[in-house]
């Protein structure tokens, strides 16, 4: 599933070929998605796209009717593309511009979504629930101390939670709980303030690293150009059960914390 920073990397991909451009069309060819794709994102036609934002894994294109909000799903994509290029078998959604360039929205699992809202974003059902960015200033580390203390659940399920903190996905809460050595089954209220303050940089630190790289390279995902993103190279534990801790030495374990596969050092984590 595409995480935060390839979401990230998606929206920063896609911005400087549709913000300011007038939609001309949006073609949908299958309208059923996660959700059905709503008949009135046709009123976006003929408008412009002011601004490409994204909260937690939802790309925000704003215009003076509403909203389209998109979720990229288990396996999907977006692709900049030029009007006439023909669609291919998952290609399920278009949003033509003025100037020839098509935004199209990739899905084989069709667990994606494109939604319209004429609400203010921050009221719309999907969102109006999540807590703060994790690169954001709100996310802090006396933010997660107090979170924390109130919750005895595993602080792999804690930090995942979107509730408390948005974007922090399977791939990057095992990385930030290795860097910051701390066990993913150790209970949230257990975990010392000195570390959660050092998880709380970790956070931030390894999702930046990811944004920067241009995401995790997984096998359903590519940039809004065509091109992988490189962090995979540099994970440190997800992934590698039974491979050699780079740091000590002993085997990574893996084992399942709320139905996901979790990776971790039984020698560098406690």
């Amino acid at each position: 599933m595409p995480e935060l920073p390839e979401v990230e990397t998606s929206c920063r991909g896609i911005s400087p070929h549709i913000e300011k451009q007038v939609i001309s069309e949006i073609v949908v060819r299958q309208p059923k998605l996660r959700w059905p794709v709503p008949e009135l994102i046709q009123c976006c036609v003929g408008l412009v796209i002011l601004s490409v934002t994204r909260r937690a894994k939802y790309l925000l294109l704003e215009t003076e009717a509403g909203h389209i909000i998109i979720h990229l799903g288990m396996s999907g994509s977006l692709r900049i593309v030029e009007q006439g290029l023909a669609a291919e078998k998952h290609d399920h959604v278009d949003i033509v511009l003025a100037n020839r360039k098509v935004l199209r929205l990739n899905d084989p699992r069709r667990f994606g979504c494109v939604l319209f809202s004429q609400l203010p974003i921050e009221q719309h059902n999907l969102l109006i629930n999540l807590g703060p960015e994790p690169l954001h200033d709100e996310f802090s580390a006396k933010y997660l101390i107090e979170q924390a203390s109130k919750r005895s659940v595993a602080i792999k399920q804690f930090i995942m939670d979107n509730k408390v903190v948005v974007g922090v996905g399977n791939i990057y809460a095992n990385e930030a709980l290795f860097r910051t050595g701390i066990h993913p089954k150790r209970a949230a209220n257990k975990v010392s303030k000195v570390r959660l303050e050092l998880l709380s940089d970790n956070i931030k630190q390894v999702l930046a690293e990811a944004i920067e790289q241009g995401g995790t390279s997984l096998k359903d995902f590519t940039n809004a150009d065509g091109k992988p993103g490189y962090f995979k190279q540099t994970l440190a534990v997800y992934g590698r059960e039974g491979e050699a801790c780079d740091t000590c030495g002993e085997l990574i374990k893996a084992l399942r914390i709320g139905q996901r596969n979790t990776f971790f050092c039984p020698h560098c984590q406690r």
